[in-house]
């Protein structure tokens, strides 16, 4: 599986960014698709996950009410999308952003690292 994220940046507390991690492989829309965040220091700390087929979501109490997790059913060069609103940001929210792929098809709600499959992140710097 392939998995990019981008849409990362510098932006003052209170404003708001939209991450896109673009995925490819295995037959994606049968996986769960989650956001986690590593701040410099610390370990990956869950954001959120969405269930492709049926768009449920679920999300960490740190961001619950300012970020929203969506996917896009169209397909574009066999990948689909996953994308990652977050509005009211603070600076705590400054970390590399990683989307990532749940290793067992069909599963939701798994919030360790450990549980999927992940790429390259992009970096979020939220200035107070």
């Amino acid at each position: 599986v392939q998995l990019q994220a981008s849409g990362g940046g510098l932006v003052q507390a209170g404003g708001s960014l939209r991450l896109s991690c673009a995925a490819s492989g295995r037959r994606i829309n049968r996986y769960s698709i989650a956001w986690f965040r590593q701040a410099p220091g610390k370990e990956h700390e869950f954001v959120a996950v969405i269930r492709w087929i049926g768009g449920n979501t679920w999300y960490a109490d740190s961001v619950k009410g300012r970020f929203i997790i969506s996917r896009d059913n169209a397909r574009d060069n066999d990948r689909n999308f996953v994308y990652l609103q977050m509005n009211s940001l603070k600076p705590e929210d400054t970390a590399v952003y990683h989307c990532a792929a749940d290793r067992i098809m069909g599963r939701f709600g798994a919030s360790r690292i450990d549980d999927y499959d992940y790429g390259q992140g992009t970096q979020v710097t939220v200035s107070s």
